[in-house]
């Protein structure tokens, strides 16, 4: 039998190349981060010069701009309901109508549109290329001809949407959440791959944190930052995700994801691989990965694009249950989505999503919960039993915080670069805070709900769960 003392060594000897194992992680993640940014970067500046003002103009007033339907899925969404639709009404493009679904919501969604709108109901008459629930009754402004809602039983929101895109009549259908605001000339923006290229599928802009910024009449007017730390962490979060990792994505078309808020898509090439999944909570990421799938294996070109200045803004959660509860579900959506297409996973067939991309989700945004929370652990337990090498835990914390405050500076600086939005040098210094700051408290608050999504993933447990909206008028 082994003495203590031999037993003592071994378990030093394991912690010591676990540690390397997790600090090895760390870095290529971090070092990865910071490809996507410079790849990012060289992007983001090519995209600024591509298209002129003059040239954009011609874009909305060209008959030949294809015509875009809104499809907003609205559930329980009182509060925000009226200016969002608002904001899509001043949108400037040359043709577009927008397609609320109220999906069987228990709030007064329904009551504001119709008294704020002047909602009647009117026949419906298109068919239905994508099975829903029951849809009860079809509505029509009479204020706003392009304003349609539709009243159908609750099946969920990519049910909703698949009602909204059998409703919609023009080739490309934009997906919106009903707590969203675009910007004026996002459309515009956003539609630009498809005029570009006619083998894009579906393109993307950028989502941001609305909290703390003025609202009036449907638009964004004065930019601040909220007072909620959560909301300004998930600022700094936003940037990052977006301008650093999709951007880069998107410029091999290794992208697996365009947000759910905010996503253009081609109407045929959508209800051609059977509409939007019902059985995910991941239904952006799920369909855009199954557009690249039914593409290759067809043997036909898609092309999926991010496009970094259409801006669409969405309301954060301000608390921690909601936000953990969002987190919670982002995660279960991934493992769902790359357990569905699990064939495309390092298969060559499948070109750079099946060898890059699926690794990449897998290795970094799927399993990354289960390493961080195991470092954090073991390196708890190595303290407690006197086992820790404190110059390597302090090599490893130290190179976490230096790598996520370069990465956070970043895209700080892409959105600068692309979008010139925060006029006050305060507003970015703090910014820049927050991208060091989060490293100490925040980031293991989000990797302990996401290894929690690990784990409800793994016993099938977890609904969409609930998120409470203040509104834009307290924003």
């Amino acid at each position: 039998m082994p003495s203590l003392d031999t037993v003592r060594g071994w378990v030093a000897f394991a912690l010591t190349w676990f540690n390397l194992g997790v600090l090895a992680y760390f870095l290529a993640l971090n070092t990865l981060y910071l490809v996507f940014s410079a790849v990012s970067l060289a992007c983001v500046w090519q995209h600024r010069r591509r298209w002129t003002r003059r040239e954009l103009d011609a874009v909305i007033r060209s008959p030949a701009t294809p015509g875009i339907s809104l499809i907003v899925p609205a559930y329980n969404e009182e509060a925000t309901i009226v200016e969002s639709v608002r904001a899509l009404l001043l949108l400037n493009y040359p043709s577009f109508e927008i397609v609320v679904v109220n999906d069987g919501a228990k709030d007064r969604t329904m009551d504001v549109l119709t008294a704020a709108y002047g909602m009647l109901p009117a026949p419906a008459s298109h068919p239905q290329l994508i099975r829903t629930q029951p849809v009860r009754s079809f509505h029509r402004s009479l204020v706003h001809p392009e304003l349609v809602v539709i009243d159908k039983a609750n099946g969920g929101k990519a049910d909703a949407i698949n009602a909204g895109i059998n409703a919609a009549r023009h080739a490309l259908v934009c997906v919106i959440d009903a707590d969203s605001i675009l910007e004026e000339h996002a459309l515009t923006r956003v539609v630009l791959p498809f005029i570009e290229d006619p083998d894009t599928v579906a393109a993307g802009g950028i989502v941001r944190i609305v909290n703390g910024s003025t609202v009036e009449a449907g638009k964004v007017t004065q930019l601040g930052l909220p007072k909620s730390a959560f909301a300004t962490f998930q600022v700094v979060e936003y940037l990052r995700a977006f301008l650093a990792g999709r951007t880069a994505l998107s410029a091999g078309n290794m992208l697996l994801i365009i947000s759910g808020a905010f996503g253009l898509f081609r109407r045929e090439a959508v209800i051609a691989v059977g509409g939007f999944r019902v059985d995910t909570v991941g239904e952006d990421m799920e369909i855009v990965t199954r557009l690249h799938r039914v593409y290759r294996e067809q043997g036909r070109r898609d092309r999926i694009v991010f496009q970094p200045d259409p801006v669409c803004w969405t309301e954060a959660p301000e608390t921690r249950q909601i936000l953990g509860r969002q987190r919670n579900r982002w995660q279960r959506g991934t493992l769902q989505v790359l357990g569905y297409h699990k064939r495309m996973m390092a298969n060559p067939r499948y070109g750079a999503i099946g060898l890059i991309a699926m690794p990449y989700y897998l290795l970094f945004e799927a399993a990354g919960p289960i390493i961080e929370f195991l470092g954090f652990a073991v390196t708890l337990l190595a303290y407690a039993f006197g086992l820790l090498n404190v110059r390597f835990a302090e090599l490893l914390f130290l190179s976490a915080v230096a790598y996520g405050a370069m990465i956070s500076l970043a895209a700080v600086l892409l959105q600068e670069i692309a979008l010139e939005s925060y006029p006050r040098i305060r507003d970015l210094l703090v910014l820049s805070v927050v991208g060091i700051a989060e490293n100490f408290g925040y980031r293991q608050l989000t990797t302990w709900w996401r290894f929690q999504g690990m784990v409800d993933y793994m016993k099938k447990k977890g609904d969409w769960g609930t998120m409470t909206r203040r509104g834009f008028s307290a924003a």
